[in-house]
């Protein structure tokens, strides 16, 4: 080790504090960046493996393959696993709704490809012999065909042809261009329904239809699904395996290893973690550059010693970045060592929320890459170096006797440090030497004031986006009547009370209703209405002012009987009154900024679509109803005139013909088990007509695990480089308020007491809070607007807070730590020996 080398270990073995905050800063700074690469790798790993787990484990699917290729790719090293199924042939579906997808698809499948690849059974059972088929729950919900377990199926299978081409179920049909070649009669027993397979695209030309394979039949067409040992092999194996076959690629999973052209979801990861790992960078340089720029203002007389015996800039500078390759060595493995255990607490604690959010049966681990930790390792050194790297190049370009005088930091010229007699009445004597002393040595105090305003810009911002995210996902808290809706528009409503006799028996429902919901076309008299009715909807109706009658759009909500009659009672109104009377109903009124409301009834007159069958109803407001169905023509035309009338009524207006949607709403004691069997009745019952099923409390759960994810994640984010910052101010501080320790033993040796010395460091205390909220206050203002603004833009409702508690916190953390560091510093410098610190040339 060169005397260089021993120097720099010397100064940082002397400057303890220093040197120890500096390690600190360093760790914290490597564990932020660990941490953001661990968990972008785990976060990637999760969804891999969640997709894999959905959509199957392989990579390429290759559409007409053959025996010779699966025994091939069985020995080929690229190649971890290989499973097939036979492409049997089409067959017409008789009946089918869909023109584009007119066939069902018969595949024969082994054991291991039943095993591999996911298959969700809805009913019934897996086919044991070729005798035996599944099928696929959308051939009735999408292509209007009902086919049950126990149905006997007698096709006539055959290649689809266009030309000489043999298509296959990646080629979409072609009306005009191909034919059906038939080849054989086959009959099937149906033992099972099964959802529709993930491999099936939604442009495929056939229902695919499961049933075991012939392993005899060497001459038939396979559809082979490829497993690589290597996925990020997978462009290489696809030239030179493949060379021009037909092959599908499972984007489903490779597009969260980055490998398919939706590269979407793998850059924003990727990005997001790109930009906290610069903001990181930033923060961290500023704290090391700091540490290292004060620490060569207290050695620039010993720099000004070495180079007078010969040094070069260059050995000086080697010096300072083996300094910090020392500060390296200690402080990265120790951040790492913190990082990586943080990553794996916090993923404890989100697991159930992903879980909820995304695949419940995959476990979100922690996935530790080198090559990640090697980056993480990398950027670490790199802060540093870079960190030391300017203020070493600024320090060994100083002049000989700059340094040696140390003439270079201190500005003394008069008008520099020049203050009013005015200030000098108002502050005192204390008050005057700290002013002047931030006065003529800007360059440190700049460097402190930064420091702090980075904090509380990095606090109120961050407290913004909190503010922000919770107004976007206020909807998501709203307590509604229900867990779980049902509605159709296209069913008969015989075949909706089937459903929900089945439905509501449903394990964990404890509540249930239906309702119909009908929207008429409607009139009512200008001279009928109240002056606020006009002001609240003229121009939401298109009303000119001056005609007879005004053309309104009105929803009538038929509930069950007995809610009506609690809704009723809950507006306490009379039952006998609005209970089988046409003539007195309730009726809520609504715009996009609340409820309407008048005291008068109102009479309407509604039409059928032809105008032959009119109906007149009186309907007296309310400021209450159900929530039970989506709203109708308050999402087209931006507001809502709403009667709310028991089923039992609504007999009397289906010669209206109006559009009609009936429901079903539940409330379940665990609405996702519910929910998953009412699917089951659905699928078992071969609905072909189009159907709404969601789990609202569902909805909601994962709009709150989505919030509860992001808040944890950006909280620690804050406090990981607010402890950065911290460390910063402290190191700055303290530094500096040592460098003065000359200046601050002169003045106690003329006779200043300890308690105009506390005055004049209380004083510097007010003067860094003050400057950093001037500059603070105003930027995090600036940034909590364009947080808002972005928000906005992105399609959110949110209305502008200004955040006023996180500024309190802020400041009230500012004057804390920069008390604490004041309180601290100079207690040791009132503690030395004044003579000994007057006799101190800082060498």
């Amino acid at each position: 080790m060169n005397v260089f080398n021993k120097v720099a270990l010397q100064s940082l073995k002397k400057s303890r504090t220093r040197t120890f905050v500096t390690v600190i800063g360093v760790a914290l700074a490597a564990a932020l960046i660990t941490s953001i690469a661990t968990v972008a790798v785990s976060l990637q790993n999760y969804m891999v493996r969640g997709a894999e787990k959905k959509y199957g484990n392989w990579h390429v699917e290759v559409t007409a393959a053959d025996t010779s290729f699966v025994k091939k790719q069985e020995k080929n090293r690229l190649v971890k696993n290989v499973v097939s199924f036979q492409n049997l042939g089409y067959a017409l579906l008789d009946g089918g709704q869909n023109p584009d997808k007119p066939y069902l698809f018969v595949s024969g499948w082994e054991k291991e490809t039943f095993d591999q690849l996911p298959l969700t059974l809805i009913s019934g059972r897996l086919p044991k012999n070729s005798r035996e088929i599944l099928i696929p729950a959308h051939v009735a919900s999408n292509g209007g065909v009902k086919i049950l377990v126990g149905d006997t199926l007698n096709l006539t299978v055959g290649d689809r042809r266009s030309g000489e081409e043999i298509l296959n179920q990646h080629d979409p049909y072609r009306a005009d261009q191909e034919r059906l070649l038939s080849s054989r009669e086959e009959t099937y027993k149906v033992v099972g329904i099964c959802q529709r397979l993930v491999s099936e695209e939604y442009s495929a030309p056939g229902y695919t239809l499961l049933t075991v394979g012939d392993p005899t039949d060497r001459e038939q067409s396979l559809t082979a699904f490829v497993e690589l040992e290597n996925p990020y092999r997978l462009h290489s194996y696809i030239k030179n395996i493949l060379d021009g076959d037909d092959y599908v690629l499972n984007d489903n999973v490779l597009r969260f290893m980055g490998l398919s052209e939706n590269k979407m979801l793998t850059v924003l990861l990727y990005s997001v973690g790109g930009v906290l790992v610069v903001l990181v960078m930033l923060g961290s340089i500023f704290l090391i550059y700091n540490s290292f720029q004060i620490a060569l203002n207290e050695r620039t007389h010993q720099f000004g010693i070495l180079m007078s015996v010969g040094a070069t800039e260059k050995q000086l500078r080697s010096s300072v970045l083996f300094e910090g390759c020392c500060v390296g060595a200690l402080g990265i493995p120790l951040g790492i060592l913190i990082g990586i255990p943080s990553v794996k607490m916090v993923l404890i604690l989100v697991e159930k929320n992903f879980k909820n959010v995304m695949y419940d049966d995959v476990p979100l681990d922690l996935k530790v890459s080198v090559l990640a930790l090697v980056v993480a390792m990398f950027i670490s050194m790199l802060t540093i170096l870079i960190s030391a790297y300017l203020p070493a190049k600024k320090a060994a370009s100083i002049p000989v006797m700059e340094c040696l005088r140390q003439t270079n930091e201190i500005q003394v010229e008069t008008k520099a440090v020049k203050t009013s007699k005015f200030a000098k009445r108002i502050y005192g004597l204390e008050g005057m030497l700290a002013l002047k002393n931030f006065k003529r040595n800007r360059r440190r105090y700049r460097s402190i004031i930064l420091s702090l305003t980075l904090s509380v810009v990095l606090i109120v911002s961050t407290s913004s986006f909190g503010i922000y995210l919770k107004q976007a996902a206020k909807p998501s808290e709203i307590v509604e009547d229900y867990d779980i809706c049902f509605y159709t528009r296209d069913m008969e409503e015989k075949e909706v009370f089937q459903l929900y006799k089945n439905m509501k028996e449903a394990k964990g429902v404890y509540k249930s209703a239906y309702q119909a919901f009908s929207t008429y076309s409607c009139t009512v008299k200008a001279d009928t209405v109240t002056k606020s009715f006009l002001d609240s909807y003229q121009d939401a109706i298109g009303y000119d002012g001056v005609s007879e009658n005004i053309e309104l759009l009105l929803d009538i909500q038929f509930v069950e009987d007995g809610v009506y009659k609690d809704l009723l009672k809950g507006l306490k109104l009379p039952e006998k009154e609005y209970t089988g009377q046409e003539d007195n109903m309730i009726m809520v009124g609504m715009l996009s900024d609340g409820y309407y409301m008048q005291e008068e009834p109102m009479e309407l007159t509604l039409h059928s679509a032809s105008g032959e069958e009119t109906k007149i109803i009186h309907a007296t407001f309310v400021d209450d109803y159900p929530d039970l169905l989506p709203a109708g023509s308050y999402e087209q035309h931006g507001y809502n005139l709403m009667v709310v009338a028991p089923y039992q009524m609504k007999a009397s207006f289906d010669l209206l013909e109006a559009p009609t949607k009936l429901g079903m709403t539940f409330q379940s004691k665990n609405p996702g088990q519910s929910t998953e069997q009412i699917r089951n009745i659905l699928a078992g019952a071969n609905i072909s007509a189009d159907y709404t099923l969601y789990n609202l409390y569902d909805i909601f759960e994962q709009n709150r695990n989505l919030l509860f994810v992001a808040n944890l994640f950006t909280i620690i984010f804050v406090i990981m480089v607010s402890l950065i910052a911290v460390a910063n101010v402290f190191n700055t501080i303290s530094t500096n308020i040592r460098l003065r320790r000359r200046e601050l033993a002169m003045l106690r040796s003329v006779g200043m007491a300890d308690r105009d010395f506390n005055r004049m460091m209380r004083f510097e205390c007010v003067l860094y809070g003050v400057k950093t909220m001037l500059w603070g206050l105003p930027i995090s203002g600036v940034f909590s607007w364009l947080i808002y603004e972005g928000m906005k833009a992105g399609g959110d409702e949110l209305s502008f807070v200004f955040p006023w508690k996180s500024i309190g916190i802020s400041t009230l953390g500012v004057f804390l730590v920069i008390c604490i560091t004041m309180l601290y510093v100079t207690g040791k410098v009132r503690k030395e020996n004044i003579i000994d610190a007057l006799r101190d040339d800082m060498a």
